[in-house]
């Protein structure tokens, strides 16, 4: 599971700074107003991690499902992540009162950061880069019977 680990995080370190450099440029080069630069590097960043593991690390996981339902569920696994940080965000800046700067960064950065990619590592192992078989159990025969397998 380390080089599955470290696959992703090369895959996640890669789309974070296109996202950030992307953000950057938007934001500081053509006027494009916060909001929507933020979307577009957010789907970029997607689209980067996307390919990092579809390609790198679960390069040899046989496809469950078409391409584009696999990048869907995918972009859908990374908002769900987005939201776990702004729901860290908001929890420390509105309902608990740690309004300073730092507390954000902790907040938003640190500790949502952290359980955003704990859910998307999920998300995207079982959810979008799942093996055939897992998580299906096979029905037993009758000649089986109800004995447990020989391995155990």
């Amino acid at each position: 599971m380390l080089p599955e680990i470290a696959g992703f995080a090369l895959a996640g370190g890669a789309a974070f700074a296109a996202d950030l450099a992307l953000f950057v440029w938007l934001r500081g080069h053509t006027g494009v107003g916060p909001l929507t630069a933020k979307s577009l590097s957010f789907f970029a960043g997607c689209t980067i991690a996307y390919l990092g593991n579809a390609l790198g690390t679960y390069r040899r996981r046989a496809p469950t499902a078409g391409r584009a339902r696999r990048y869907g569920v995918f972009f859908a696994v990374n908002a769900a992540g987005a939201g776990v940080q702004l729901l860290c965000l908001a929890g420390s800046h509105y309902v608990l009162g740690f309004t300073s700067p730092r507390a954000d960064i902790v907040s938003g950065a640190g500790v949502g950061m952290v359980l955003a990619t704990a859910l998307r590592f999920w998300g995207t192992r079982t959810l979008v880069f799942r093996t055939a078989g897992r998580g299906r159990r096979s029905v037993r025969g009758p000649a089986q019977g109800n004995r447990p397998p020989w391995t155990g």
